[in-house]
């Protein structure tokens, strides 16, 4: 469950206030040093990484009733896989947002900071969600 929030906090707050313009120019741009990558990035593992805590959380409700220890087994190494394997891409997701973040220009964060600023933030708390739900 926390993994699923975490995640839905990550990508609502990018989709919601990660894109802003300038009084100048009705384009949007990603506010992350105006990296379109970078929203897209946080945006993607976001999504993947809620819809996979569902389709788990199915699994795992579903899990007493799978009599084929071999299904089992497989269900069990897909779910520590992938786990670990969200446990890098989110790592990578807050270095990346942490860089860009870094890089960006005052002028062209008018709102929208807090969001990005919470982004990092639970993209770093759900790196430790994803090391727990491998562990």
């Amino acid at each position: 469950l926390p993994s699923q929030v975490f995640a839905l906090i990550v990508f609502s707050c990018l989709v919601g206030e990660g894109y802003t313009n300038t009084s100048r120019s009705s384009q949007l741009f990603c506010i992350f040093n105006r990296n379109e990558d970078a929203c897209r990035y946080g945006i993607g593992i976001g999504v993947l990484a809620f819809l996979a805590c569902i389709f788990f959380f199915v699994v795992d409700v579903y899990f007493p009733q799978i009599s084929n220890t071999t299904d089992r087994k497989y269900l069990v190494l897909a779910d520590l896989g992938f786990s670990g394997l969200w446990t890098f891409l989110w790592f990578i997701g807050f270095c990346f947002l942490t860089n860009q973040w870094a890089w960006t220009q005052a002028e062209d964060v008018y709102i929208g900071a807090d969001s990005a600023r919470a982004a990092i933030t639970f993209s770093f708390f759900s790196i430790f969600s994803w090391v727990s739900e491998a562990v």
